[in-house]
């Protein structure tokens, strides 16, 4: 072998990449991720609440590091790698299929528990997934648990673009205030 590589260096970029340990990804989860469940106005909505849940799981990064939110989505199998912004160096690695929710991102996390606060996060983001498969969004009463468990998430939900008392009003009142309009 005739290389003025080091000892055991040779054809480092035709190699694969590892394969990231879970614990090592359990441990940039609690640094860079995110649990949260958003709730806001849909269109097409006619009865009920007029508001849709999504819950999202997420992980953050510099543009220049993007390549370990590929490695963490090539990890889990699924999920999508996008600017945080137009004018933003930050890039966001998302899952927000409740499937993928439910059956790799739940698990993984059950399995790999998050050593900081972000945890109980999780804990509240797996109960509020594990009821929309339930269907229990749809009910009136599961829709107000949700709502003030996902608003307990993530610093009491101080970044809300909604108040907890205009997702909980009756649904022809909340339209109207959605809708900045008077009824």
């Amino acid at each position: 072998m005739n290389s003025e590589n080091p000892i055991g260096a040779d054809n480092q970029q035709g190699r694969p990449q590892e394969e990231l340990p879970p614990q090592y990804i359990a441990g940039f989860v609690d640094g860079e991720g995110c649990f949260s469940v958003s709730i806001y106005p849909h269109p097409t909505v006619r009865y009920g609440t007029r508001f849709q849940i999504q819950p999202c799981f997420q992980v953050y990064q510099e543009r220049a590091n993007v390549g370990i939110l590929e490695r963490i989505r090539d990890y889990f199998g699924c999920g999508r790698i996008s600017s945080k912004g137009p004018n933003s160096t930050v890039m966001t690695f998302s899952i927000h299929s409740r499937p993928d929710l439910l059956n790799v991102v739940v698990p993984f996390f059950e399995q790999y528990p998050l050593l900081s606060l972000k945890n109980e996060d999780f804990l509240k983001f797996r109960e509020i997934v594990l009821a929309m498969e339930k269907k229990e969004h749809l009910t009136s009463e599961g829709f107000e648990w949700i709502v003030r468990m996902a608003f307990s998430m993530n610093q009491r939900g101080k970044q809300r673009k909604y108040k907890l008392e205009d997702l909980l009003a009756e649904p022809s009142e909340t339209a109207c205030r959605a809708a900045s309009t008077s009824c």
